[in-house]
């Protein structure tokens, strides 16, 4: 295959990688164009991170900015609807999946001359650049809503990333970082393609957990639509490598109150967001919601939208099989039990639900949904 570039998917357009970028001239969201996944031969079975599949990214980084992340548990559990594979994304240096993306987007970034980052998160993909921006010896500065909770940006604050706050919204904050990347190197989880290089180590991962074979379904829970993507790229390449005869259903969990992806794939209209338990999923205007649907559309898959209780409920019962995770990721549980009633999955499939985050950053919503005051 010719070398990597980064691609603008909607027009085609396409430029070099070794200059740092993380839009098209005209603000698009990219992707980079298409590569072949590797074989299981080249897989670095002595490292135990992400970096063991190193051969199916952009380019080998002189030095890796890694803390042991992914090789996450796969643990069996038996869910409403039968039995499934969850798979234990919180099992990471930061509590999240995110640590893929920010492992894998900064190093190559810092190999580039890049110093000084800029994000805007209060949660997961905050403190997952601010951490491994210290790793890095990167400078990380946070954006976040004025409104944002103090807890919620100690993580990030420890770090040493610089916190500033922002009036407004989300969409506000959002914006001002907009304006803020001609200053500094915006390296957004949502947008700078090379995070989703990391997203998609979770796709080789899953195949090698599972005897280099690939599950009849996989759930994510869905925000801006990273892991539907990291998924959907990274077995798209072991497909095109013949490492797989076909791709695994992908499927996006997302709350009712605020699931712009599953709506659309779903084809029902739009509607106004409203707040959610599962706030980490909560992004009203996703980038990249075309080449999600494709993703969802190519993997024949689909969507399930969750109402409050549901979360609610998913969360608690995972909670009570000793598994404690943020009520954004429970949803995918819930979501696994919705299509096995609905039956949009079978029994006989294996089926993997990712777990993305933990619940100890959720500890005020379990405090709540238990009527503990703290």
């Amino acid at each position: 295959m010719t070398p990597q570039s980064y691609l603008d998917p909607r027009s085609g357009r396409t430029w070099p990688l070794d200059t740092p970028r993380w839009c098209g001239d005209d603000q698009a969201p990219l992707l980079l164009t298409l590569r072949q996944g590797l074989t299981r031969a080249e897989i670095e079975t002595g490292t135990r991170s992400i970096w063991r599949y190193a051969a199916a990214l952009p380019w080998m980084p002189k030095a890796p900015i890694s803390m042991g992340e992914g090789c996450t548990p796969l643990v069996e559990r038996v869910l409403p609807g039968g039995t499934a594979l969850l798979k234990c994304e919180w099992f990471m240096p930061t509590g999240s999946f995110k640590d893929r993306g920010a492992s894998v987007m900064l190093s190559l970034l810092r190999d580039q001359g890049v110093t000084s980052v800029l994000e805007d998160s209060s949660g997961n993909g905050g403190a997952a650049v601010s951490a491994y921006a210290a790793a890095g010896g990167m400078a990380a500065t946070i954006f976040v809503p004025a409104s944002t909770s103090p807890a919620k940006t100690v993580q990030s604050r420890a770090a040493g990333a610089a916190i500033e706050l922002i009036p407004g919204s989300r969409q506000d904050c959002a914006d001002a970082a907009l304006a803020k990347s001609a200053e500094i190197f915006y390296a957004s989880h949502n947008w700078q393609p090379f995070f989703l290089e990391g997203t998609k180590t979770l796709a080789y991962e899953l195949w090698e957990d599972l005897g280099f074979k690939v599950p009849d379904n996989v759930i994510v829970p869905c925000g801006a639509g990273s892991n539907v993507l990291g998924c959907w790229l990274g077995f798209s390449e072991l497909l095109r490598a013949g490492q797989i005869a076909k791709l695994p259903k992908i499927w996006a969990a997302q709350p009712a109150n605020c699931g712009p992806i599953a709506r659309a794939a779903l084809g029902l209209p739009a509607v106004e967001a409203q707040p959610t338990i599962a706030e980490g999923t909560a992004i009203a205007q996703p980038i990249r919601l075309p080449e999600c649907l494709t993703a969802l559309r190519e993997s024949h898959g689909g969507a399930v939208l969750l109402e409050e209780a549901e979360i609610a409920e998913a969360a608690l019962a995972l909670a009570r099989t000793g598994l404690y995770v943020e009520p954004t990721c429970a949803q995918a549980a819930a979501a696994f039990s919705k299509l096995r009633a609905e039956g949009r999955i079978a029994e006989r499939e294996t089926t993997v639900v990712v777990l993305t985050g933990t619940g100890l950053k959720a500890t005020p919503r379990f405090a709540e949904m238990l009527g503990v005051a703290i």
